[in-house]
């Protein structure tokens, strides 16, 4: 890696020759700060190591809606685990070899468990019916990270939208909120009251006061557009969403309209292609051509093919369906990897596609 010099200014009283001190004060942003600070004089850190591989139990199950399980993970020692903040999350290793991401919705303060949350989805792709039919009492899992793509910035004013199981990275951060003493709402949506999971721990939340937390069942309310979520939003305040794909769809049209200051969000089902042009992909191994339509994924079709297909995210971030390119184009969507993961081949293909009409060659 090249390292860039800060250049000396000149000599701040017009002379020809550069000022001692400004030679000194140029050193010392270029060694120094970086040293004491980890990143250079713009503030950019270098890339972290990758996430930390724990081997857990589970120590307890918890049904906490409709079709909703938790789980409390911990060391098999007790020993203490990795820090975490609001809006981190899990890769889990299941053990079938499927590898499922899941926000960690405990308190962030416990340093000796872990909990997740798991909505069992009968059609899905097979991880959250593993998770409920495999993972009793006193399994061993594998996990990876904690990882954080859904930072919490503790801003002033906080308006938080989570939709069913979407409460799951939104809960600490309500916690956080409320620990802070910041100014902040949470809404939480979804088909029925059964269906919504932590009622009870919501419910400790709203006893702080304030009208802060507020519950919207569908099956009560009708289901809300995104329009009158932000309605709620103090001016200026921060967004933070999670749910399924319509409702953060209409969150995010409606923002503009809105007096928020920032939307952050994180979607738990893949988000629909946009933009997409046809092309074919060929396993290198195999030797089987296969269409990629316009409208579906390389993963979708690869899943199609073979339904053990690694995956994750889904979102081109956590890196666990990436493949190699042997032959042709990638048009990469991901904005994770390198440079020079991209020039070595590497592509993420839950979002990355090939240029239209193309043909996309992969080692498999």
């Amino acid at each position: 890696m090249s390292r860039h010099r800060t250049p000396v200014p000149p000599d701040l009283y017009g002379r020809d020759r550069s000022d001692r001190l400004m030679r000194f004060l140029a050193a010392f942003s270029d060694v120094y700060l970086p040293v004491v600070s980890k990143a250079d004089r713009y503030g950019r850190r270098p890339p972290r190591p990758a996430a930390t591989s724990l081997d857990l139990v589970v120590a307890a199950r918890e049904s906490e809606a409709d079709d909703v399980v938790s789980l409390r993970l911990t060391a098999p020692d007790g020993s203490p685990l990795p820090r975490w903040q609001a809006g981190a999350h899990l890769d889990l290793c299941l053990p079938s070899g499927r590898v499922r991401q899941y926000s960690l919705c405990g308190a962030a303060d416990d340093r000796y468990a872990y909990r997740i949350a798991v909505r069992r989805i009968a059609g899905g792709g097979g991880g959250s019916v593993e998770v409920h039919d495999a993972l009793p009492v006193g399994s061993r899992v594998t996990v990876k990270g904690p990882r954080n793509a859904f930072p919490f910035a503790a801003d002033p004013a906080v308006l938080f939208l989570a939709g069913g199981i979407g409460i799951t990275p939104i809960l600490p951060m309500a916690r956080e909120a409320a620990r802070l003493g910041l100014d902040w709402h949470l809404v939480h949506t979804g088909r029925s009251r059964a269906s919504l999971p932590f009622a009870a721990e919501l419910g400790e939340l709203a006893a702080l006061g304030g009208d802060r937390v507020e519950i919207l069942p569908d099956d009560e309310h009708g289901v809300p557009d995104g329009a009158s979520l932000l309605g709620r939003a103090r001016a200026g305040a921060a967004v933070y969403c999670c749910g399924p794909g319509p409702m953060l769809d209409s969150v995010r049209a409606a923002f503009d309209g809105s007096g928020a200051s920032a939307l952050h969000f994180e979607r738990f089902a893949a988000a629909p292609v946009r933009n997409g042009r046809p092309f074919e992909l060929r396993l290198r191994r195999s030797g089987e051509v296969l269409p990629v339509p316009a409208d579906r994924s390389v993963l979708d079709v690869l899943l199609e093919r073979d339904p053990a297909t690694p995956y994750s995210c889904r979102q081109g971030f956590c890196g666990v369906c990436t493949q190699q390119v042997t032959a042709g184009t990638a048009d990469h969507r991901d904005g994770r990897l390198t440079e020079r993961e991209r020039a070595g081949g590497r592509i993420r293909v839950c979002v990355s596609r090939a240029p239209e009409g193309s043909r996309l060659e992969l080692d498999l």
